[in-house]
């Protein structure tokens, strides 16, 4: 069997915690590829689909969106994707929604694929925060599209947020729009040799390093919905 995991910089793997290297372990009889994309948003996710639909897929994941909600808070990111990628219009729900659909129907009319859409993970850790509400109104738009076009829904969104109630504490860092923790994260993980794990524990985060990119508990979770997802793939009928 083969599961493709699309995504942007959280799939990836480098500036976050490799959720797919954890199913690549977890999955040992499955292969498992990494179709991640740093700074990618939605518009370019549709763009570059052939590439994964030529591989014929059994199980593909999209994590796609945190770029498309993160840059409606940032200006300087907005500036930034729009000239990486030539975005023709602003960032918006409306947007994300007409892409994400069409990712969707495009897996499913020309794959045999399981297709599953993950929300989003949390763009800061306050909750009740702007961010917080940000990503969480993107990912109702991931369920909706899910529902519609007939996918499954794997809820990290949802997920992620009932760990931060249930643990109960104040992140020692907060959201900063200006995307320096991530920069800063960065330089600590490539040039100081620090762990991500280490960088996420010193800034009093729980599931995130830079209050957007995951931390070795966030990408678990990513890794256990998929793995689940995959699972009743592998089944038999």
């Amino acid at each position: 069997m083969k599961l493709i995991c699309i995504g942007d910089s959280i799939t990836r793997g480098q500036v976050s915690a490799d959720y797919v290297a954890l199913l690549r372990a977890r999955l040992p009889g499955v292969t498992v590829l990494n179709s991640g994309v740093n700074y990618e948003v939605s518009a370019q996710t549709l763009k570059r689909l052939d590439d994964v639909i030529g591989q014929d897929p059994d199980v593909v994941t999209v994590l796609i969106g945190t770029n498309d909600a993160n840059s409606t808070l940032n200006p300087k990111l907005a500036r930034t994707l729009h000239k990486r990628w030539g975005l023709a219009t602003p960032p918006s729900t409306a947007e994300y929604a007409a892409n994400l659909t069409a990712i969707a129907k495009r897996l499913q009319d020309e794959t045999m694929a399981r297709v599953g859409l993950l929300s989003l993970p949390v763009i800061g850790e306050d909750l009740g925060s702007e961010p917080v509400r940000r990503a969480a109104s993107y990912s109702a738009v991931v369920r909706e599209v899910a529902a519609d076009q007939g996918v499954a829904y794997l809820p990290l969104n949802e997920r992620m947020t009932a760990y931060l109630e249930e643990q109960g504490r104040t992140p020692g860092t907060h959201y900063r729009a200006e995307g320096r923790l991530a920069q800063t994260a960065a330089m600590q993980h490539f040039l100081l040799g620090r762990r991500l794990d280490a960088i996420s524990r010193s800034r009093g985060l729980q599931l995130t390093t830079d209050t957007v990119h995951l931390n070795g508990r966030g990408a678990a979770m990513v890794a256990d919905l998929i793995e689940a997802f995959s699972a009743r793939s592998i089944a038999p009928h």
